[in-house]
């Protein structure tokens, strides 16, 4: 009898236990993409939608929202202080947002402020240019900026200090050319950048690689070079990197979400647990590779680190510039 009883008991429990894990499942899951649609947080957030999706890890659709402003401020204050303990929301991340924090950009709250939660691909910086542009080249871009800075304007998704400013500035500084003399139009994500430039409105973007790959495709625009140390595979070899034509810079954007400071660790696990999985799955993978995205796996504890590490780095490099606010 006593056996039986205990058996019971134990079975009781387990569906308890089994209970709270199902419940942990938020029921109106959203991922936040802190600026206009178009640009690399909307690229980050849909291609986290589609997989958990397609790998059956989420039963409810998750929608994305768009939250601009301040290049990610406005949202990280938002989850901060107004969704601390959400359990249904993750936010876009990139390491521009980290560069930003590094600033002190996104007023009193600093890389402690929320959980990381997972990183899920990695893009690099690209300098592009309209497909009519007479720039074959990032050296016919940079000697054409040597004999006038003020001739050309760069449009970017960020303020002067943000990652893409820091893209453009690296090269010019490599060039000989004071960053403080380019002709900068600052804009909500990427999505408006590429905008502009096709409209006439910019001569030259400097973004991330994810963000323009798709007019690259439709024939609309040239990218001068990518940021990383080689070139990249696949469809993706044609492009020269900057190295290869003689400026030492690469640029690697860390794409991944964040979750409030006060969701519960059942939670938070839960979420980490689906990202877990999906980050295993071979079909993930192709998801990744459509986006123009390479791999990048770390969640949790793992993140956490990676992402402090990086904002001290982004530290130091800020401090170069003149950047970081007293």
């Amino acid at each position: 009898m006593k056996s039986v009883l205990t058996r019971a008991a134990l079975a009781t429990a387990c569906l308890a236990f089994a209970s709270q894990l199902l419940a942990a499942e938020p029921k109106r899951p959203e991922c936040i993409a802190p600026a206009k649609p178009g640009g690399g947080f909307d690229l980050t957030c849909k291609l986290a939608q589609s997989g958990l999706k397609d790998e059956g890890l989420l039963k409810a659709p998750m929608r994305v929202t768009y939250m601009p402003g301040g290049v990610g401020a406005v949202a990280y204050n938002a989850v901060v202080a107004q969704r601390a303990k959400d359990p249904g929301t993750i936010t876009a991340f990139s390491s521009g947002s980290l560069l930003n924090l590094a600033q002190g950009k996104f007023g009193r709250y600093d890389e402690n402020a929320v959980r990381w939660l997972a990183a899920v691909g990695t893009d690099y910086g690209a300098i592009t240019v309209r497909a009519d542009s007479p720039y074959k080249n990032l050296d016919d871009l940079v000697q054409a900026l040597k004999k006038d800075p003020s001739s050309i304007v760069f449009g970017a998704g960020a303020t002067i200090g943000g990652q893409d400013w820091m893209q453009t500035a690296l090269i010019a500084r490599l060039a000989g050319i004071e960053p403080k003399n380019l002709r900068y139009v600052a804009f909500e994500g990427g999505g408006e950048t590429l905008t502009a430039m096709l409209g006439g409105h910019v001569q030259v973007t400097s973004s991330g690689l994810g963000e323009v790959t798709p007019q690259l495709e439709a024939k609309k625009v040239r990218i001068l070079a990518v940021l990383s140390d080689e070139r990249l595979p696949g469809k993706l070899a044609e492009i020269p990197t900057a190295k290869e034509q003689g400026y030492d810079i690469t640029w690697p954007v860390i794409r991944g979400f964040y979750m409030g400071p006060e969701v519960s660790d059942e939670q938070f696990n839960w979420w980490k647990q689906q990202f877990d999985t999906l980050l295993a799955s071979e079909e993930f993978a192709k998801l990744r590779e459509q986006r123009d995205l390479l791999p990048l796996s770390v969640t949790g504890d793992d993140l956490d680190t990676l992402v402090h590490k990086q904002v001290a780095e982004y530290k130091t490099l800020a401090g170069e510039f003149g950047l970081m606010q007293e």
